[in-house]
């Protein structure tokens, strides 16, 4: 049996409604994700297993394909080491890589996870979106709403929350 290879992408993914009703297997789903809060925001790759858990708590969290320019934005401003302090070029060149946007390279073509870095916190806190959210939260993002999958149009998303 043939079983294309699929290549791995980038997948950026925010959670952007509470879970207070949520079902457990839902919640549970986004602990796994690292995802405890409102506007929290994981990088993962595109692996089977990563899909199945974003369809599973599709209502609660919004997804796309980010570029290197988001993912090196989001680097500089937003990621923690271990003890809250801000991620230095000390440290990325302690790892191996010569600046953040090498760092931003590796993670966008899947060269290295974000969460198996030593010693960085795997979640990115990230401000509401400026001028809000455009459409309800509760609703797909092809039905007008912000939930579910948006490709491309999470660059747009993340820019304004960073």
């Amino acid at each position: 049996m043939a079983q294309k290879t699929e290549e791995c992408k980038c997948i950026v993914v925010v959670k952007i409604t509470g879970t207070i009703r949520a079902q457990r297997e839902a919640r549970e789903t986004l602990q796994f994700l690292h995802l405890s809060h409102t506007n929290h925001a994981v990088i993962i790759d595109s692996r089977a297993a990563y899909k199945g858990m974003l369809q599973r708590v599709n209502s609660y969290v919004t997804w796309g394909e980010p570029t290197k320019e988001t993912v090196s934005m989001m680097l500089q401003k937003r990621a923690k080491l271990a003890g809250d302090k801000k991620l230095t070029d000390e440290y990325i060149q302690k790892i191996g890589y010569t600046s953040i946007d090498d760092l931003a390279d590796a993670i966008v073509t899947c060269k290295t996870q974000f969460q198996k870095l030593p010693d960085i916190v795997p979640r990115f806190r990230l401000h509401p979106p400026s001028k809000g959210y455009k459409g309800k939260t509760k609703r797909g993002f092809n039905a007008g709403g912000e939930a579910g999958y948006r490709g491309e149009a999470i660059n747009e998303l993340v820019k304004r929350m960073v």
